[in-house]
């Protein structure tokens, strides 16, 4: 990375509390991690050592007990919910391991609704999720609905509504965990490609072995302190 360009994600000193019966429940414990802009980084770890927290924290959905939480050179732990709400819509996109598809609507359907959430007019959210979902591979399944696709395909769709907006930065839940392994590695050729071709960043918390053959680096959730780095 070059010394001019900041992180597109900086993690300094990070700690998350959460009220427990007797004492505090320690989710992060001063947590450190930069994210190169376009590159693929994955957090791994098993369940509950902090991984959903930490996105939680990089996604402003929540703040951190103590420590700085920047994205892009801004301090996301710093913003209220009104602020926080604006900057999702026009920097992040979310891809969960649930792919959440409205199950009444046709792949383009969901894509284009979260363009016009996002405050994309009618015409250009048409055109851009038609686009989104050519570049996922499912051109040819635009008018189908979730119910008549596979595990691996309704994923894809929720990667093109994730980044359709104009997101920067995608940030990826368990993205493969309901997959078989065939599908997972489409899913993961498909982060890999959309970092590579456009520049995108991408954060994802996983426990999938497939994780390094695809990520630029891996970094380890351990009880939520982060291991020395393993790199890919």
């Amino acid at each position: 990375m070059s010394p001019s360009v900041a992180p597109a994600v900086e993690v300094i000193s990070v700690r998350r509390e959460f009220s427990g019966i007797a004492e505090p429940v320690v989710a992060l414990d001063g947590v450190d991690l930069a994210v190169s802009q376009g590159t693929l980084c994955a957090v791994m770890g098993r369940s509950g050592s902090g991984k959903t927290t930490l996105l939680n924290l990089v996604g402003a959905l929540d703040q951190p007990t103590s420590g700085r939480v920047e994205v892009f050179g801004e301090r996301v732990d710093r913003l209220g919910s009104s602020a926080a709400a604006t900057w999702r819509r026009t920097n992040l996109g979310f891809v969960f391991q649930s792919h959440a598809l409205m199950p009444s609507m046709s792949a383009v359907e969901n894509v284009e609704l979260a363009m016009r959430i996002a405050g994309h007019s009618r015409a250009a959210s048409a055109e851009g999720s038609r686009e989104a979902l050519r570049s996922v591979g499912l051109g040819d399944r635009m008018d189908h609905r979730p119910a008549q696709l596979s595990g691996g395909q309704r994923q894809r769709v929720a990667v093109a509504r994730a980044v359709a907006p104009g997101a920067r930065l995608l940030l990826a839940d368990e993205p493969t965990a309901g997959l078989d392994t065939t599908a997972s590695a489409e899913i993961f050729r498909l982060l890999r490609s959309l970092v590579d071709a456009s520049g995108l960043t991408v954060l994802m918390a996983t426990h999938d072995p497939l994780t390094h053959d695809f990520a630029d680096h891996a970094v380890q959730l351990d009880s939520g302190a982060i291991a020395p780095r393993v790199e890919t």
